[in-house]
């Protein structure tokens, strides 16, 4: 379980850092289950507040994935039906959500600079 932690860990720190231009797509949806914005430069109560959420969320997702690995397992004892769906159910929420975080953080990637007649593809400025 630590080396999940510390990958989690490690997932959160790259959030608020990496802030490219324009909105941000938060980790939770509208009421009427839309995608939330946030136009910010990464450092307020909000951006903060999302991490955090992110940090959460991802946490979650590993520990959900470390269970279900358990009750998954060649020789597990045999599960009702109902805790499969439950199961079924929570997975799908926390893929969901990592795929939300991923579609967040890749939409705040700076688009690579373009190279010029000067440099080689292979070099690096």
């Amino acid at each position: 379980m630590n080396q999940n932690n510390s990958q989690a860990e490690r997932l959160s720190r790259g959030s608020a850092e990496s802030a490219g231009e324009g909105p941000r797509l938060l980790p939770w949806t509208s009421p009427d289950g839309n995608p939330c914005y946030l136009s910010t430069d990464g450092k307020g109560y909000l951006s903060t507040l999302a991490d955090e959420i992110e940090t959460v969320q991802i946490g979650m997702g590993e520990e959900l994935l470390e269970y279900a690995r358990g009750i998954l397992a060649p020789g597990a004892p045999v599960r009702p039906a109902v805790e499969y769906r439950w199961l079924a159910c929570r997975l799908t929420e926390a893929l969901s959500d990592v795929l939300r975080i991923a579609d967040s953080r890749g939409q705040r990637i700076p688009a690579p600079r373009e190279a010029t007649e000067d440099t080689r593809p292979d070099e690096h400025s």
